[in-house]
């Protein structure tokens, strides 16, 4: 299986501070990785540096596809806009027939359980609701990639089991790599085969460590 995320000896730094020293990271494609390691150890530079947002100083990158989806810490939906509209928000930039735009957010606020709140401004929703907007919003446009930073921090325990199991259902079908940033293993998907940890040192360490996920 052919790689469609390559990291090679990565250096990216802000200001005085160096946040990823000499990094090594490859995802194949339709892998699930989790990626974990302590706070400030470049987890969610690495998913920005992927999805364009961030430049490393040097070394080698390639991206295999423009087709990514992200999910933030924080759901960042347009707040004066409709649930429905914010999910085809991603298909309509991309030119997409404005009817099918917005069937495909339709079957993917119900496949997130969001059906009937269609019309509902964010506001209207609670933590939990929003972020599987944002989920939503991230497979609408099919990904090659898909990016979760942290994306059930804040949630209950038993928003944090939903949005699992919820995940686990939009990625049986989809064909996407993913990479999740999480710092508890019990988040990330059935789907995930490789859980790889981030540790500071002169050199950026790159560990692969067992996945129990179950």
């Amino acid at each position: 299986m052919t790689s469609i995320i390559k990291m090679k000896d990565i250096h990216k730094r802000f200001g005085s501070h160096t946040v990823i020293n000499g990094l090594n990271l490859e995802v194949k494609r339709g892998e699930a990785m989790g990626l974990t390691g302590p706070s400030g150890v470049g987890k969610s530079t690495i998913l920005r540096i992927i999805a364009g947002l961030e430049t490393p100083d040097s070394g080698f990158l390639h991206v295999g596809s423009a087709h990514i989806g992200y999910v933030f810490q924080e759901p960042r939906l347009l707040p004066w806009d409709t649930i429905l509209h914010n999910v085809a928000l991603p298909l309509l930039a991309q030119k997409a027939d404005k009817k099918e735009a917005k069937n495909t957010a339709r079957n993917l606020l119900h496949q997130m359980e969001l059906s009937g709140f269609e019309n509902a401004r964010p506001h209207q929703l609670s933590g939990g609701m929003r972020q599987r907007v944002a989920l939503a919003r991230a497979l609408a446009v099919t990904p090659d990639i898909l990016l979760l930073d942290e994306p059930f921090t804040g949630l209950d325990k038993i928003l944090r089991e939903s949005m699992r199991r919820l995940l686990d259902s939009a990625l049986e079908n989809c064909q996407a790599a993913v990479i999740h940033v999480t710092h508890d293993p019990a988040e990330l998907s059935k789907k995930t085969t490789r859980v790889v940890r981030l540790c500071r040192d002169k050199k950026q360490c790159c560990e692969t460590i067992l996945s129990e996920v179950s």
